[in-house]
């Protein structure tokens, strides 16, 4: 299913993968040579060298030439979104989303469809395979799929663990069955990490730390901290509604009682928004005072459906320091993160800090994720 499209052989060393990154970054207007020599610490002639790589083959372009500042005008590149695409996977309890993005991550196309995560592998398989079938043919080497899926799982592995509710899918590899019914490379994450993953590509380079709050029909976390996507060793990073609240509380089908996920989606069941909210809000308190993040966003279609009682009811329970508000990204926040799952290492930003290799020049960046 891979189509003929850019010569991707150009990203061979990282260096040509950060600037690439850049140029992402920069968007239309792209960036002079001399720029991404001042970004990034390698030399003019360094820069000069990889962008005739990625202008060959055909990942970077010319975007016009700057104002003169008394000299000659220096030509700006850019990306060319349109040199690759990749596939972005949202794996719900009872619906599947799949978004075919470009380069530069835009949307080119989005599809759901209900989806019983119950109803075992081979329905869960053709369910996701159908939606995948169904997006439309786009210009550009097809990268691979992205999948974001309910935890827990080890994404290194690619296997899920036993996810709340459904144990039956623990130890199942599912990264390597959808790559064999695709025919395509995946790669695969919680839900809330690839979110957290898309998050901090889409925010200022000084990111800092901050949770993402999913809930909808379970509750989760991405954490970054320190601009980075903070996984933990086997994914495990972010379970953030198996902290229990109460231990007398109702039973969760973790196997634990009174978690915060079973607290709430009670409250929620139970059209007690205000509960709810509160009860998000003192968990998202534990992770702040835990963790010294510098901000909380809420998501997931609960939150989404009516945000303002969850943002009040959030921010009652932090410090004024803390800011709250929704996800910039809406309801597309996981699946576009489940995109990036297959970009961001093509960009240097595979989900820890980045540094330029040594057989140029090398520097260490703040902005890595």
């Amino acid at each position: 299913m891979t189509l003929p499209g850019a010569n991707l052989g150009a990203l061979r060393d990282h260096n040509a993968a950060v600037l690439l990154g850049l140029l992402r970054d920069a968007g239309e207007r792209g960036a002079s040579r001399t720029e991404l020599a001042g970004r990034t610490g390698l030399t003019p002639q360094a820069v000069s060298k990889i962008a005739a790589r990625l202008r060959a083959a055909g990942l970077a372009t010319e975007a016009g030439r700057r104002a003169s500042t008394g000299g000659k005008p220096a030509t700006a590149l850019r990306l060319v979104p349109e040199a690759a695409r990749a596939i972005g996977l949202h794996l719900d309890r009872d619906s599947v989303t799949a978004t075919l993005v470009d380069l530069a991550g835009t949307a080119l196309a989005t599809r759901s469809a209900p989806l019983a995560f119950g109803a075992g592998a081979e329905a869960v398989l053709d369910a996701v395979a159908a939606e995948v079938a169904a997006l439309p043919a786009a210009p550009g080497a097809l990268l691979g799929a992205g999948v974001a899926a309910p935890g827990p799982l080890d994404h290194r592995a690619g296997v899920l663990h036993r996810v709340t509710g459904f144990p039956q899918w623990d130890g199942f590899p599912l990264r390597d069955a959808l790559a064999a019914r695709l025919g395509l490379p995946v790669v695969l994450d919680k839900d809330t990490n690839a979110a957290a993953l898309g998050l901090v590509l889409r925010a200022p380079r000084d990111a800092g730390s901050f949770a993402y709050l999913h809930l909808g029909t379970g509750l989760g976390a991405g954490l970054v901290l320190g601009g980075r996507v903070h996984r933990g060793a086997r994914t495990g990073a972010g379970e953030f509604g198996h902290q229990v609240l109460r231990l007398d509380g109702p039973a969760c089908p973790c196997g634990r009682r009174g978690c915060l996920e079973a607290l709430c989606l009670r409250a929620v069941a139970d059209g007690d928004t205000a509960l709810a909210a509160r009860l998000l809000g003192t968990g998202a308190a534990n992770l702040v005072q835990l963790l010294d993040i510098d901000r909380v966003l809420l998501g997931g279609g609960t939150v989404l459906a009516g945000p303002d009682p969850y943002v009040h009811g959030v921010r009652a329970e932090l410090p004024a320091t803390v800011p709250v508000a929704v996800t910039p990204a809406g309801a597309r926040t996981v699946v576009e993160g489940a995109a990036e799952l297959v970009l961001a290492p093509l960009f240097g930003r595979s989900g820890h800090a980045f540094a330029l290799r040594s057989d140029e020049t090398t520097i260490s960046s703040s902005g890595g994720i």
